[in-house]
This record gives C-alpha cells, sequence and structure tokens, in this order.
C-alpha cells in the first residue's frame, strides 16, 4: 500500500514505515502514533524527497500528507491551511473529511475539482472496483474521474450504517486516494 516512489527518499519511507498499516479510521478520534508524531516533527519537508526541492509547497503537501496516514489532523490541517493550490485544497478536503467535517470536506473538494490526480485515482479505482460485484454506489465513484464527493457521502453514510464489506472497501479506496495523491507530491516536489 505504501508509494514506491523514487522522489521519496530514505527518512520518509522511514515515518511511512512506523505504521505500515495506517489510515485505516474514516474518522480519527484522539491523537495518532506517537513515534510518527516525533520523527515528523523533527524533519524538514525538504527531507521527505531524494533530489532538492523544485515545488517547496509540494514538498510540504507530502508532509501534510504523512501527517494524515498517521493520524494527526491539526498538525495536517496547519500545513494543508497554508498551500494555497488545488492540492493544498485537495489534502484540506480529506483532512476534514477525516475528521467527520463532511460538509467543509466538499467545500475544500470544489476549489480542486480539476486537480490532474483525480483522473488517476479514478484509473486505479476503476481496476481496484472492476474485480467486484458491480453496486451502483461504487460504480458512481468513478463515473467520471474520482468523485470525491460522493466518497465523502459513502463514507459518512458507513459511519452510521457500519456495513463490514462496504467498509473494508472504503478503507482500500482510502488509502489508494492518499497513495496516488502522495505519489504525485513527491513526484511534483
Amino acid at each position: 500500500m505504501l508509494p514506491a516512489s523514487p522522489r521519496l527518499s530514505p527518512i520518509a519511507y522511514d515515518i511511512l514505515n512506523i505504521n505500515q498499516n495506517g489510515y485505516r479510521e474514516f474518522v480519527v478520534r484522539g491523537d495518532g502514533n506517537m513515534a510518527a508524531h516525533g520523527k515528523l516533527s523533527a524533519t524538514d519537508p525538504s527531507q521527505l524527497v531524494n533530489d532538492s526541492v523544485k515545488d517547496p509547497d509540494m514538498a510540504r503537501a507530502l508532509a501534510c500528507s504523512l501527517w494524515l496516514w498517521h493520524d494527526w489532523l491539526d498538525e495536517s490541517h496547519r500545513i494543508a491551511q497554508g498551500i494555497h493550490t488545488e492540492t493544498g485544497s485537495f489534502w484540506h478536503a480529506i483532512m476534514h473529511r477525516r475528521e467527520g467535517d463532511f460538509s467543509n470536506s466538499k467545500y475544500w473538494l470544489a476549489r480542486c475539482r480539476n486537480h490532474p490526480v483525480r483522473r488517476a485515482i479514478g484509473n486505479q479505482a476503476s481496476v481496484v472496483l472492476g474485480g467486484m460485484p458491480a453496486d451502483t454506489r461504487l460504480l458512481r465513484l468513478i463515473s467520471n474521474d474520482w468523485n470525491a464527493e460522493y466518497f465523502v457521502d459513502l463514507v459518512e453514510e458507513n459511519l452510521d450504517n457500519r456495513d463490514p464489506d462496504m467498509a473494508e472497501i472504503l478503507v482500500v479506496l482510502q488509502q489508494l486516494e492518499w497513495r496516488v495523491l502522495t505519489e504525485y507530491c513527491a513526484s511534483m516536489a
């Protein structure tokens, strides 16, 4: 599940490997992984990529993704708020979804409707969903690129219904969304 990007530094992989089975909760309550917090706090975003940083905002977005992987929403939020791009808005939206503020998540998603990763997420989600029984709710996610707004609805719906089969699919899709956006940030940083 962890991204295989030649741009990610060994430090970034060390941080990711602190919790390889992270990012499974839809809505995070409480603190995240303490070991990751210590490592991330001591790491400058420029240390997360192998080469020199081309785009400081993308390096910060990469740091934002790592905070989210380890369930540190406040730290992720502070970073996302300072990135005034579609990528910053996308991470901002994901952070609000993971805190359970679904309407605010959709607000930020509206600010990144044309983000280039939506097509890549949709394509990869199509592959994941292609081997599963047809479910119109899931097909709606990929009918026109990645429908992140509808994904928010499904996450919110699953919090109430607790359908374990749907929950497992949504976890896979949540992790896929994170991975594709993280790979994008690493490649652009």
